[in-house]
């Protein structure tokens, strides 16, 4: 699709806080909190023309390799927030997003993306076809206090669950969601932390894909704060989850 009359570099959409989205509180759910910020992402993309759309062209297609959020406060059902998007790098086959999260002039979410140019025949990553000149990048523009940071996997963990990857699991790329790791991992959260809204920030790592009917190991830390989970594929860590609580 060609570059939008509405294209900017800097853009912000307004999302409605729906009941389908929420806790049994009435709070936003962290994985629709991440959804929204995924949504935002891919209609920033679409606008500029580097959609997957705009991407299958070339076989190639963004995949999320690093997320980390921080959370002053979650809205609520019927809110109404603003998310605000920036590229903060795109070079060669990796890009930085950065996203924020407003009610009125109150920032309540930071988060910081790395992003990688995926082809989807090979499963390869490889340098970006499509031209992004018309993107202003900010790189000295932050959304997060910390920048995302690879996940200590080596610390003691214990085994919680295995789980069989299935259709519902599945994203438009032919993998496992990225959102979808995260739920897998919050279910075998406490309740009260989520519910309570005891997350700091959280923080995530994609080591390795996993796809229809594989099998995954779900583990976690021994310890509380941070809390570490890791999802396993044939003995190798596909995915880190670091949990850290006020």
């Amino acid at each position: 699709m060609p570059i939008s009359k509405d294209f900017t570099s800097i853009l912000t959409k307004d999302w409605e806080i729906t009941f389908l989205q929420c806790y049994p509180n009435g709070y936003l759910k962290y994985t629709d909190l991440c959804n929204i910020l995924q949504l935002t992402a891919g209609v920033h993309a679409e606008l500029g023309g580097i959609s997957f759309s705009d991407m299958q062209v070339h076989h190639q297609a963004w995949v999320l390799s690093r997320m980390r959020v921080e959370i002053k406060r979650l809205p609520k059902w019927r809110d109404v927030v603003t998310v605000k998007t920036w590229i903060n790098s795109l070079e060669n086959s990796r890009s930085i997003r950065c996203l924020e999260l407003y009610i009125g002039d109150e920032k309540i979410v930071g988060c910081e993306t790395f992003w990688a140019v995926f082809n989807t025949q090979t499963r390869r990553p490889e340098n970006l076809a499509l031209p992004h000149a018309h993107f202003e990048k900010y790189p000295d523009d932050k959304a997060t206090e910390i920048q995302f940071s690879k996940i200590d996997t080596t610390i003691d963990k214990i085994f919680v669950t295995e789980k069989t990857i299935l259709l519902s699991d599945l994203d438009i790329v032919n993998h496992a969601n990225s959102v979808k790791y995260l739920e897998w991992c919050l279910d075998y959260a406490d309740p009260k932390l989520l519910l309570n809204q005891k997350l700091e920030s959280f923080e995530m790592n994609y080591l390795k894909e996993v796809s229809f009917d594989d099998t995954i190991a779900i583990e976690k830390s021994t310890l509380d704060n941070p809390m570490i989970f890791t999802v396993n594929s044939t003995n190798k860590i596909c995915f880190a989850l670091q949990l850290n609580l006020k």
